[in-house]
């Protein structure tokens, strides 16, 4: 059955209520370890039914936030999500006192019962009210940001329009395109720092309600960080201060030289004089060319992406009324990953298709666990997933780019090097606003620029006041959507920057790596999983130092003035 074909049907929450609350009796009185079990079975199911209807409502307004009808469902999803996530809370604290623990363990794992305890601390029926009123401000910070309508060049463009042009050869182009873009930005700058506000002090109150000293530790314990917490975190950005900025300066000083310029501006998002490398086709071309590539790639690749492709489970193109960004969902009940994101025309829509590919890949391969919580793992581990399949990509990149293709790689990995500066700075920025949250909006901002000049010292916006004074954040979706989500994408990129030199060295044994990381799913935390894979943790000491330099060595072979 494709996407379009699925039925949506809206949880009469009050049934399923009644329903969950029987089920949570019969496991709570079950009298043996099988009664337990089967009762767990019969709660699971119930959960697959009301998951699926929120991932395809959700996906649906995602796809179209114009749309009233489901306008109205993502409403409903937002008041209704605390109230569903309440019952789950009340079924985790049985499950953590279950007399049956040890034996549910040794036959669930361990990962499930240790994130059921954190689930129980982050919950509280006092909270729920909290709850809707966040999940409001955020999808009005996402309704905003994609109602953006801007007159560029004589047509009226979405922000994912306009970046071709935003990496035009022509340098005034650039600055038009970016300054239009900013502008949107600048135009809406006080009702986004009102949103921003309120949830500050929301996600703050609600943290104090649950007995945290602020929303840092609630947030950590939100994303299931069983392992690590903000001091390893802060070790970690320390690691990239000390090795990575100064490649991530390096390798911008390399760009200023290779453009001819005096200075790189806020605006000069190109990479080459020649133009940065593009897909050699639209959209339909890129996904045949990809299906080649999953053909090929493994018995594994070619089957999943077949399911995508069959079942319609891919809306790529950027569309007035969409949703920004990218993203990887997946509805339990057909068992079924989806991939939304906004093709553009630029190098990104291979990106974003093999990251998001990525994700849909690892939540396929482990499709068949019997426990919920073990679809996905912590989005710590996910993102490993998704930037590594990039990399698994390269030995067909040049189909996508042909004549680019040496182009490509090395912004692709130049640019996962000058990620992680912004990926960590986003992380401080977070930590900071979240211990301080009566800061006023203009502070925030200056804390956003001191951070800023801190690990990306070569950005410049002299002639852009709104960006001078800190206002660069103000686009960033996770940290309004998924506050503390972003570092998870520099540990991940460790990761993937592990696989691309072990492919390097043997392909078979990184990928029998990869495939391994895959079908384990969530049954493990992030540091137990990335030592199944069998590679090194990014809390490690040496592990970020002992990765840029085989990084620097690859990308200083290349005379990159040639490309």
């Amino acid at each position: 059955m494709k996407f379009q074909d699925y039925v949506y049907e809206r949880p009469d929450m009050e049934q399923f209520r009644r329903e969950f609350t029987s089920l949570l009796d019969r496991f709570a009185s079950a009298a043996t370890l099988e009664e337990q079990d089967a009762a767990m079975e019969a709660i699971n199911a119930a959960r697959t039914k009301v998951s699926s209807m929120l991932a395809i409502a959700r996906i649906r307004y995602s796809i179209n936030t114009a749309d009233a009808g489901y306008k109205a469902e993502q409403d409903y999803i937002d008041e209704q999500s605390p109230v569903y996530q309440g019952l789950i809370t009340d079924y985790y604290k049985a499950l953590a006192g279950s007399p049956f623990r040890k034996e549910l363990e040794d036959k669930w794992g361990r990962q499930l019962f240790a994130a059921a305890e954190l689930s129980v601390k982050t919950f509280s029926p006092e909270i729920v009210g909290d709850l809707k009123e966040e999940n409001k401000k955020t999808s009005e910070y996402i309704k905003l940001v994609a109602s953006a309508k801007i007159e560029f060049d004589g047509q009226e463009r979405t922000l994912s329009q306009l970046a071709p042009y935003m990496q035009s050869t022509d340098r005034q182009t650039r600055k038009r395109a970016t300054d239009a873009r900013y502008s949107f930005f600048e135009a809406n700058e006080h009702t986004i720092d009102a949103i921003y506000d309120h949830l500050v002090h929301l996600r703050t109150r609600i943290a104090r309600k649950l007995g945290y000293r602020s929303f840092v530790e609630l947030a950590y314990d939100r994303m299931d960080r069983t392992d690590y917490g903000p001091r390893q975190v802060a070790e970690f950005r320390k690691q990239v201060i000390e090795h990575i900025v100064p490649a991530a300066s390096e390798l911008s000083e390399r760009r200023r030289v290779r453009l001819g310029l005096d200075s790189l501006k806020y605006y000069d998002g190109l990479s080459y004089l020649t133009g940065n490398p593009k897909p050699k086709g639209g959209p339909e071309w890129i996904v045949g060319k990809a299906k080649t590539m999953y053909t090929e790639m493994s018995p594994e690749t070619d089957e999943f992406f077949r399911f995508m492709l069959d079942n319609g489970l891919m809306d790529l193109e950027s569309k007035p009324g969409k949703r920004v960004g990218g993203y990887c969902s997946y509805i339990s009940a057909y068992k079924a990953p989806f991939i939304f994101s906004n093709f553009n025309g630029t190098s990104h829509d291979v990106d974003v298709l093999t990251h998001e590919a990525g994700h849909a890949f690892q939540a396929y391969m482990s499709r068949g666990f019997a426990v919920p919580e073990y679809i996905h793992p912590t989005l710590d581990a996910c993102e490993i997933h998704s930037m590594s399949m990039e990399f698994f990509a390269w030995p067909w990149i040049d189909s996508f780019f042909e004549e680019d293709t040496d182009k490509y790689k090395f912004s692709h990995l130049s640019g996962a090097i000058t990620f992680i500066p912004y990926g960590v700075a986003v992380d401080e920025f977070q930590h900071r606003i979240y211990e301080e949250p009566d800061m006023t909006p203009s502070e925030r901002k200056q804390v956003w620029r001191e951070i800023e000049r801190k690990y990306i010292p070569t950005r410049i916006y002299d002639d852009m006041p709104f960006l001078e004074r800190g206002g660069f954040w103000h686009q960033q979706q996770h940290i309004f959507k998924s506050p503390f989500y972003y570092i998870d994408y520099t540990l991940a990129q460790i990761c993937a920057l592990q696989y691309w030199k072990y492919a390097r060295d043997d392909r078979a044994a990184a990928w029998a790596s990869y495939l391994k990381l895959c079908r384990a799913g969530g049954s493990g935390s992030f540091t137990e999983l990335v030592k199944l894979a069998g590679l090194r943790s990014p809390f490690e000491d040496g592990c970020v130092s002992a990765i840029i330099g085989d990084i620097r060595g690859w990308l200083n072979a290349i005379d990159d003035k040639k490309l």
